[in-house]
């Protein structure tokens, strides 16, 4: 039995990559990095060069889809990006049908990301994964070097 079989990690295998593979494939222009979290996290915290910014909580608000108290909260806290489903969509299939790009999921720490990839590949869009870590790993790849 492997971890797809089992009933806490439904889905999460073959959803995910390492983030040095999702640079790599950034670098070679096979793949781009779709931030996920709200405005004043990128805001508060920074944000990957190159990334492009896609609002999870204001996605799924537009589809319909209800939010978890959590989400709300997150939601709430800052000033919510007004994204409509054209935008969305367009932004979406310009990455990866027009370019075939492999849309990476980023978020602060890889949890919300897989949401992110399970609900964009359950709108018809089989290349999107989930960036392991998120930005957390990325900030700690950076500081690597200055560290030691």
């Amino acid at each position: 039995m492997d971890a797809a079989d089992t009933p806490d990690q439904p889905d999460t295998e073959g959803l995910e990559i390492s983030l040095a593979a999702a640079l790599e494939l950034c670098k070679l222009e096979l793949g781009t990095l779709i931030d996920i979290r709200q405005s004043f996290e990128i805001e508060m915290k920074g944000a990957i060069p190159g990334t492009v910014h896609i609002p999870l909580f204001e996605v799924k608000v537009m589809l319909g889809d209800s939010l978890s108290e959590d989400e709300q909260d997150i939601l709430d806290a800052g000033t919510p990006k007004d994204i409509d489903a054209k935008t969305f969509f367009t932004m979406i299939n310009q990455l990866h049908h027009a370019r075939d790009h492999l849309l990476l999921c980023v978020c602060n720490s890889g949890r919300r990301s897989l949401a992110a990839a399970r609900m964009l590949r359950s709108l018809g869009y089989p290349k999107a994964l989930s960036v392991a870590g998120g930005f957390q790993a990325w900030k700690k790849s950076q500081s690597v070097p200055a560290a030691r």
